[in-house]
This record gives structure tokens, sequence and C-alpha cells, in this order.
């Protein structure tokens, strides 16, 4: 059974949320790529588009849009997602993680195209010390 954090990134009011998903809502992402956009009803999250940005699986591994399917493989990178080189030019070979989301995925990113996200509730304010 899957089991993902859902990050959804506001760029309008410049916050993120988190909300866990598992059962039917977590299956609903499985079999979904990186750059598609899903409804938030879907996933219990009210009328909103989201649009998938990226994630991690289990061991921290980053998925990366350009590599095909959700396993893992050792591709060699020059810079982006999983990979920030310190001189120009140079490359390394690095695990990434395809861009479909399968079970194994953990965390999956995504940024609000349309609507508000209502996701989590507000930050209470705490209580004023007593003397």
């Amino acid at each position: 059974m899957a089991k993902f954090q859902l990050i959804v990134s506001d760029p309008k009011s410049k916050t993120s949320k988190a909300a866990s998903l598992e059962g039917t809502k977590a299956q609903a992402l499985v079999g979904k790529s990186i750059g598609e956009e899903i409804d938030g009803k879907l996933l219990g999250l009210g009328n909103v588009k989201l649009r998938i940005t990226g994630g991690t699986d289990k061991d921290g591994v980053p998925m990366r849009f350009d590599v095909q399917g959700a396993a893992r493989k050792r591709a060699i990178l020059t810079g982006g997602v999983g990979y920030r080189p310190e001189v120009v030019g140079e490359r390394q070979r690095r695990l990434v993680r395809g861009r479909t989301i399968s079970e194994e995925t953990l965390q999956v990113n995504s940024v609000v195209v349309s609507g508000t996200a209502a996701t989590a509730e507000a930050p209470k304010l705490e209580a004023p010390k007593e003397d």
C-alpha cells in the first residue's frame, strides 16, 4: 500500500504545506509523472490543480524529469537535480530515480497551478503567559 508525504507549494502566498496521503488517495498518484497536472479533489485537498515537480524515494534518492520510468539509474550528470558540479564541465555518475511515481516514492513535491491549497491548519498563536 502506498504512503506519501505530499508537499504543496503555493507561489502566490510563497508558502508550502505538507499533507500525508494513504490508501486510495495515495494510489491516485501512483503512475503519474513529473510535469503532470492532477486535481486536488482526488487527494482531498479541495478545489485546486497541482503540478508534480519532483520527489524522493525512501532512501532520499531524487526523482529526475529526464530519466524514463520509476526505477533507480546511475546516470552521468553535468548538473541539475541530483548533482551540483564544483567545476564547470565536471561530470559524475550519480544515482537518481525516474520521473514516474511508484510505491517506493516517499515524498512528492508539487506546485499550485490554480486555486488555493487548504492542506494544513493555520498556525496557532501561543497563549499569553500568565504571571
